[in-house]
């Protein structure tokens, strides 16, 4: 049985840009400070491992390619993280030294592709599910590939039922209501979107699923990246390229941990198992206030593979 009462941190730091190594090394003292403050589970944002290269245009102008845009593209590349690996295995090694649920975003490298990936941990080292961003947004698309049904996951674990969706995927009903559908108590939202307006993004969502949200966000200046990282915000160490506004928020859309903004900061809060049957007596969008004689959703859960080898004995 999960635990009644379950203590999360939201993490909300940079990592190095292009530099793996690093960024792990970062990581894994962020968790150890998590851990030794009591947290059950800890969610690091969007593309922690493996960098969001904010500013960046990869030399991409319609009709054609730079050469430094290319180069760009192989540094990146080289920073993310195949599964499974040693990058892995050290994420997992995280996990399990702290006795940690670990909820972090990376850029994962499947063949010659890239895409933004959610991974949870159990405190056991155990990778328990992964999820791939279904939709990239704007820019995005031109580094990041289309993650499918397949791994819009749901996961059982030590604090209870337990699932990821990354940045803008919030914004998409259908993807919400799947993760509603397989019963999601602890909903992950790993992002970059530090505006005003993701914080009633995120109380809706809680107040919609019943569920408690934990929404980890960077906070990324543009000294966490290297001399010749060509942003256009330009070159002043001191520029805030992600400034923060990490949260949690519980079923009934109460903030537990309030964004802050403008520095790196560990959030916490403790979150009362109890309140999702609360919240569920007048609200299970999935259940007795679904009207499936109206609506009715279809999900495609197959794996999307652009090539199928068969052979005769297969036939």
């Amino acid at each position: 049985m999960p635990k009644a009462i379950v203590k999360a941190a939201v993490v909300q730091a940079a990592p190095v840009m292009f530099d793996t190594d690093r960024t792990l090394a970062k990581l894994a003292e962020l968790a150890r400070e998590a851990a030794a403050q009591g947290a059950d589970i800890a969610v690091f944002p969007e593309a922690f491992v493996g960098g969001y290269p904010k500013g960046l245009d990869f030399g991409a102008r319609l009709g054609s390619r730079s050469p430094e845009g290319r180069e760009d593209f192989r540094r990146y590349y080289e920073s993310a993280i195949a599964l499974p690996g040693p990058q892995s295995a050290s994420l997992a090694a995280t996990a399990r030294d702290n006795r940690l649920h670990l909820v972090v975003g990376v850029i994962e490298r499947g063949g010659a592709t890239l895409y933004c990936t959610a991974l949870m941990y159990g405190p056991d080292g155990r990778l328990l599910g992964k999820h791939r961003k279904v939709m990239p947004t704007a820019m995005e698309r031109l580094v990041w590939g289309f993650g499918d049904g397949s791994t819009l996951t749901v996961v059982d674990s030590d604090v209870g039922r337990l699932g990821s969706v990354i940045c803008w995927e919030n914004y998409m009903p259908m993807l919400r209501m799947a993760m509603y559908a397989q019963g999601v108590e602890i909903y992950c939202a790993p992002t970059v979107d530090d505006r005003e307006t993701w914080l009633p993004t995120m109380r809706t969502i809680a107040l919609e699923g019943r569920c408690f949200v934990l929404s980890a966000c960077q906070f990324l200046r543009r000294s966490d990246c290297p001399p010749d990282y060509a942003a256009i915000q330009g070159d002043d160490p001191a520029t805030v390229l992600i400034r923060g506004g990490s949260c949690i928020v519980d079923p009934l859309g109460n903030v537990l941990a309030e964004p802050r903004f403008g520095e790196e900061a560990i959030r916490f809060a403790e979150l009362d198992r109890r309140v999702l049957a609360r919240g569920k007596y007048d609200l299970d969008v999935a259940g007795h206030y679904a009207r499936p004689d109206i609506f009715k959703l279809t999900i495609n859960a197959r794996p999307m593979q652009p090539v199928d080898f068969q052979s005769e004995a297969s036939e």
